[in-house]
């Protein structure tokens, strides 16, 4: 009787908890509809000025893929990470370089926080072609950092605010490194790796980098900052000379202007001009007109994707992208993490796409588990023996694991700044035993044989699974190697020389036949359609089918109009967007009881 009574008073709460769940969540929905309405009502329509200017503004970090969030933080903005889709921008700008209405581009970069050198030399693609074209390109800045900057370095005029400054200091490796740390604490890291320069673990061994390190570390340093340095001087025609001593003797170069950042990066030929953001909106209003609100006629890039979608006929993809980016993991994973499963799963879909003859592998991962990596390698020599090429187009990274996936192609593309390479494995498993003694704290028991139980950080590493441990860690690496000589056509012993961790820039890679050919994913498409012998290099990204909610979102947010107005509305909105993401988190949940022990308000440090 009692149990009767239990049963019923629990499943009394869990029914009150599944409609005040329900009735929350119809009446944000009901809110959110509302607010897409007036979004669409309300919102004048926007159109592509005749002459005008397109105002191309990456924020946060330019990715090859956006991070996945679920559709509830979209809406709420928090914790939404800042990205900006690479080729989005690349696509604006090519419409806009055959479109009569768009006359000049401006580059506005306040908001850009990293898009790195490979990924600008991509895009450089695009802007140089808009250039070519006949229009202008003009880039502006309260303050330039060096990513900023060598993005601007591609228009044909760059403007500084004049409480701004161009910020160079060159490319460097710096680490912390914890031994002194770890042996105050009584922590022993046992570290399993091959190769002299997998240096990733050596914060855990030292408290300076390795002469191995800094070797490994400063060619491609050198190697990148040249390419670098190289590529500003060229479009700003000015010498080598002026640019070092820019960059080297900073101290003596605003010493000569008095402090004036904006006034030395005009003097050593880096900016045209030193403009306030109304003098800028003049000029540009001078070059292609005002509208009807006063200011310079002009169209921000999203808007202008938006509105060309559905202009231009699609036509057949032969070509299929697979974006591969962030670490790679094992099992099925969000988009923005590489998951064993869940790529594999994606390359499977294309195997059998009778529409897709060739595939272009988009790599932008420094690596991560090597099971994993071998999941998804699997699979795609399964693709090449369905009879369709494999080509790899390495972005900023394919390093380690990225590479282990990669190594596989007909044929590999990296730009001359793609970090690649890192061909080594390593393992590092901590003991506390000596801290928890220094605590009084002691372990002790009894197994059915020599190591069981011996895996534990709470009792000294046992010699025997030590062993065993090195044994695994050396034959995956030989099985790294030999996947790497059997790609690339090589002998191991070829391969051997250039592996052990090291990693390589893509100008290097290519001379050691790591990569075939120096480019970005244009080219990379267009030689795997050449592969697959057909007539054009139209293609199109592969993704796994979206969830309802994702396309729904995707939807909703593809102009950005609904989001806006979500971020500046009431109060009571605002709350919702606190509320909201710890919900969707709750509906992760599925207990068929209806009986959760959880903290809606809680949040993992």
């Amino acid at each position: 009787m009692t149990a009767t009574k239990k049963r019923g008073f629990f499943s009394r709460v869990g029914g009150i908890i599944e409609a005040t769940r329900r009735w929350t969540f119809n009446i944000a929905f009901l809110i959110f509809i509302g607010l897409v309405l007036m979004a669409l009502f309300s919102t004048e329509r926007i159109s592509v000025p005749d002459g005008g200017v397109l105002i191309v503004a990456p924020q946060g970090v330019v990715v090859d893929q956006i991070t996945a969030v679920d559709a509830l933080t979209q809406l709420s903005s928090a914790g939404l990470p800042s990205e900006t889709l690479l080729s989005d921008l690349a696509q604006a700008i090519d419409l806009a370089t055959d479109d009569p209405r768009i006359e000049v581009m401006l580059l506005q970069l306040d908001e850009l926080d990293h898009i790195g050198l490979s990924k600008t030399l991509e895009l450089s693609e695009s802007i140089n072609r808009f250039r070519d074209s006949g229009k202008t390109v003009v880039a502006t800045a309260s303050h330039y950092n060096q990513d900023q900057y060598l993005l601007a370095s591609f228009a044909d005029q760059i403007f500084v605010h004049n409480m701004g400054g161009v910020g160079l200091e060159g490319f460097s490796v710096i680490r912390n490194y914890f031994l002194d740390a770890i042996n105050k604490l009584k922590i022993r890291f046992h570290v399993f790796k091959v190769g002299s320069f997998k240096s990733a673990v050596e914060p855990l061994l030292r408290n300076d980098m390795s002469g191995a390190a800094k070797v490994s570390n400063k060619a491609w340093l050198d190697q990148l900052w040249t390419v670098y340095r190289d590529t500003v001087v060229a479009r700003r025609g000015i010498s080598v000379e002026r640019f070092d001593y820019y960059v080297n003797h900073i101290d003596e170069v605003m010493a000569k202007v008095k402090g004036d950042a904006a006034q030395a990066a005009l003097d050593y030929g880096l900016v045209d001009g030193i403009v306030s953001r109304p003098t800028l909106r003049g000029m540009l209003a001078e070059r292609v007109g005002e509208d009807k609100e006063g200011t310079y006629k002009h169209i921000f890039y999203r808007d202008y994707l938006a509105l060309s979608d559905g202009l231009y006929p699609l036509k057949a993809a032969g070509v299929g992208i697979i974006v591969a980016s962030g670490n790679i993991v094992d099992g099925s994973q969000p988009a923005g993490a590489i998951g064993g499963d869940s790529l594999a799963s994606l390359i499977r879909e294309a195997r059998k796409d009778d529409d897709i003859k060739a595939v272009v592998l988009r790599i932008d991962s420094g690596g991560g588990s090597a099971f994993a990596s071998e999941v998804i390698r699997a699979e795609l020599v399964q693709l090449q023996e369905a009879g369709k090429p494999l080509v790899v187009s390495m972005g900023s990274m394919a390093a380690s694991g990225g590479y282990w996936i990669a190594a596989g192609a007909d044929e590999i593309w990296a730009t001359p700044a793609t970090l690649t390479g890192s061909i080594g494995i390593f393992g590092a498993f901590p003991t506390v035993d000596e801290m928890l003694t220094g605590l009084g704290i002691s372990t002790d028991g009894i197994g059915t044989s020599t190591v069981a139980g011996k895996l534990r950080p709470d009792i000294p590493l046992d010699p025997i699974l030590a062993r065993a441990i090195q044994s695994g860690i050396e034959h995956g690496y030989r099985r790294f190697i030999n996947i790497v000589a059997d790609g690339r056509n090589k002998l191991v012993e070829q391969v051997e020389p250039i592996a052990e961790g090291r990693v390589w820039s893509g100008i290097d890679a290519q001379q050691l036949g790591l990569v075939d050919q120096l480019g970005g994913l244009k080219q990379a498409v267009a030689s795997a359609a050449a592969l697959a012998g057909l007539p054009d290099a139209n293609s199109r990204v592969l993704q796994l089918p979206l969830s309802p909610e994702e396309e729904l979102m995707q939807l909703l947010l593809g102009s950005g109009m609904v989001k806006q107005l979500l971020q500046t509305s009431s109060p009571l909105l605002s709350t919702l967007n606190s509320v909201l993401p710890a919900w969707s988190s709750m509906l992760q949940l599925r207990d068929s009881r209806g009986v959760y022990a959880y903290c809606i308000l809680c949040v993992a440090p």
